[in-house]
Order: structure tokens, then sequence, then C-alpha cells
């Protein structure tokens, strides 16, 4: 069976993207998406996105990481299909529904509302998740907040001086995060400015994290640290994250499509 798919970035976070509204795909394991997720023997990406059709919504969007496991929301990616919509649209995931809309600056998402009980990380037990009272290393005392998945940020001097291909997998995988978690590492600038660095759940290191952006900003917004309108600096380019006074989240940014393409199913497990 002969797939279409297309390669699209936000910031250097890519995917590959198959459009399922109007045909019927055979599920693809784990084993398949890892396949086609490896940048030596398949296409290559971060998450492998699904678009399927959906009553409520102009779109749902199925995320899964290049390991194969299904997530709950990627803010880079609603960027990306935003773009490839092209008009206002109300996107379904499994985190909630979210809606993009076109701007001269990118694709500004609605990414909802943070959430911030311990329960709703979550975590194995509870504790204050604005100043938790656990440490890795260098790494101590982090927010948690979940923005449609899971995230713990903590704010550094310097977070490029941070091991975080090493710290990464280690706070990723710790028993105090049954669903796993992304690990942020964040440096104020000033009041409008954060520089970040992500450890993604299922990825590793990846050069922007639209949710890792948002939740930093809110952490961020939740210590005092800066004003409720920052622009946050990843490794791949920066977004504009507001906080607004409804309590919900609008992220701007750019999205590219890089190429389309189509591969035999048949030559992946």
């Amino acid at each position: 069976m002969r797939v279409k798919f297309t390669k699209m970035h936000g910031l250097g976070n890519d995917f590959i993207v198959l459009d399922a509204r109007d045909k019927t795909l055979p599920v693809l394991s784990k084993e398949t998406i890892r396949a086609l997720s490896d940048r030596t023997m398949g296409i290559g990406c971060d998450q492998f996105l699904i678009l399927e059709s959906h009553a409520e919504a102009t779109v749902r969007m199925r995320i899964f990481n290049a390991d194969g496991g299904e997530v709950e929301a990627c803010g880079n990616a609603a960027r990306a299909i935003g773009l490839l919509l092209g008009e206002p649209a109300t996107i379904a995931t499994a985190g909630g529904l979210i809606s993009t809309t076109p701007q001269d600056a990118g694709i500004a998402v609605d990414m909802g509302e943070p959430r911030f009980d311990w329960d709703a990380i979550p975590l194995a037990y509870p504790m204050d998740t604005a100043a938790m009272p656990v440490g890795w290393d260098m790494l101590e005392k982090p927010l948690a907040v979940n923005v449609g998945n899971p995230h713990v940020i903590f704010f550094v001097d310097d977070c490029d001086a941070v091991p975080l291909d090493s710290l990464g997998p280690q706070i990723e995988t710790d028993p105090l995060f049954p669903h796993r978690i992304n690990v942020n590492v964040a440096s104020v600038v000033d009041r409008q400015t954060l520089r970040l660095r992500v450890w993604e759940r299922g990825v590793g290191l990846t050069r922007a994290c639209g949710t890792g952006a948002c939740a930093t900003a809110i952490a961020a917004m939740r210590r005092g640290l800066v004003e409720r309108d920052v622009t946050v600096h990843l490794p791949g380019g920066p977004l504009r994250i507001t906080w607004g006074e409804n309590n919900r989240i609008t992220m701007t940014g750019p999205a590219t499509e890089a190429f389309r393409g189509s591969f035999e199913l048949d030559d992946y497990p």
C-alpha cells in the first residue's frame, strides 16, 4: 500500500503528517512508527502525526513520538497543522480541543488553560507543584505544569551549561512521574525574555517544543519572574507566549512545510 505524507517542522521540531480524513489507513504499530521516524532508515521525524475526521472539530490530530508512543499534545505540531489547513481551525487532541489562527507572525494557537494540581500533571503522590521538594544533581526545586501534556521546569543561571542529555532521561523516567515527563531547563534573560532547552519524553533533546515553551513561560509567570507576555528562545528559534486574563495560553510562531512524498507501507515492519 502506497501512503502519501507531508514533512513539516516548527522551528526544527519536525513531523511526518499522514492525512486520513478522507481515507482509511491501516493501524500502524509502534514498530512501524519507530521505523518511519528513524532518520537513517526511514523518513525521519520527532513526531508522527495522523489527521482524522472529527464530528466536533475541523480535524482530529493524533500524535506519536519517535519511539512510537502516543502523546496528548504538541504545540509545534498544532502550528504545522494550522499552516496545512490554511484557515482558522479547531483541532481535537488527546489533551483537549485547541484552535489555530493564521497570522502575519505565523500561526497563533489557543493552547487552553494550564493545570497545576499534582494529580493533573500527574505525579505519583501529592506535593506543591510550584516548588517541588525534589532534585537531580544540579537541578532542584522545579515547577510542574500540564499544558495538554506534562512538564517539569527548572530555572538555572545558564541553561546551556546543564548536561540535559544525561539528566533528561533520568528525570523523564523517574517513578515520581507515572506517565513520564518532559524536562525543561530555562534561564531568565529579562522580564520579557526566556531561554529554554527541552528533553522531550520519547524523543530526546529537541530543537523546539511548543508545549515546553508554554509550560516554561507559565512557570516563570507563576513565580513572578517575567510578565504575562514573553518571548521564549529555543535552539530552533523564538516563540511568543501570552497568558491571558481569561487563564488561556496563546502561542504564536512559525511553521514550515518542507516537502511531500510517499512510501510503501510494506517496506516497514
